[in-house]
């Protein structure tokens, strides 16, 4: 599973399964978990919160959404990269 970035406390991530998924990434404190928070990619470069399993305050995720808007292109040419395809699907 490709880490893209750490933030403070937090890591930002995909599963390495996920490709027939919409585009996302998941978030976590220290390491990768199943009960990573989930956040959707839309086509517009925004940031869907699709759940918060890992319970970030909602000031942290608040300012790791703005880092994940503020890159979105590169997140998606990096999931694109990983998963080897040319386009990706969006939730919106």
């Amino acid at each position: 599973m490709p880490k893209l970035y750490r933030v403070g406390r937090y890591v930002i991530f995909f599963w390495a399964n996920e490709n027939n998924e919409p585009i996302h990434v998941h978030i976590a404190e220290k390491t990768p978990s199943k009960n990573a928070t989930k956040i959707w990619i839309t086509q517009g470069g925004g940031c869907i919160i699709a759940n918060n399993m890992s319970r970030i305050p909602k000031d942290d995720l608040n300012e790791l959404l703005e880092i994940i808007r503020g890159d979105c292109f590169n997140i998606i040419e990096e999931w694109k990269k990983f998963f080897d395809i040319n386009d990706v699907i969006y939730y919106c």
